[in-house]
């Protein structure tokens, strides 16, 4: 069996990146940062980990792999993404119709952010939000 342990984004500025993604993932660093890598995870034990590593890479475009930002309010977390630093990327050949809005972070990783309004996993994220239950806390 196999998961998702962590998607590696590579960075040049691992702590202007980390604040970025914290910031847009609600997610927390571990804890010490090593000087060219850090691991972003999610507190409720819900998403997959958010590696950032420090090393020279060339930027590809359209990116081979990226991101899907599920957004219950797409248009609330793109003002959001925005004042972190993200930018939207325009594209000529997005439908009309599209669910999806592509962003990049302030480096210029691309991710998009989709409308997933009637997505079925809110309600289960909502159970396991810290501050309510999580994983490894007892349900009271």
């Amino acid at each position: 069996m196999l998961v998702v342990g962590s998607v590696v984004i590579r960075v040049r500025d691992l702590h202007r990146q980390i604040a970025f993604w914290t910031g847009a993932l609600s997610y927390t660093v571990r804890e010490p940062i090593d000087d060219d890598f850090a691991l972003l995870f999610d507190p409720a034990g819900i998403g997959p980990n958010v590696s950032l590593d420090a090393h020279a890479s060339e930027l590809t475009v359209p990116p081979r792999i990226h991101l899907d930002l599920y957004a219950e309010d797409q248009a609330c977390e793109i003002q959001r993404l925005t004042s972190l630093g993200a930018s939207e990327v325009h594209w000529d050949r997005r439908p009309p119709d599209a669910d999806y809005v592509i962003m990049q972070d302030p480096e210029g990783n691309r991710f998009c952010v989709i409308d997933a309004t009637d997505w079925s996993g809110w309600g289960n994220r909502r159970l396991l939000e810290p501050g309510r239950n999580s994983p490894n806390r007892p349900v009271t």
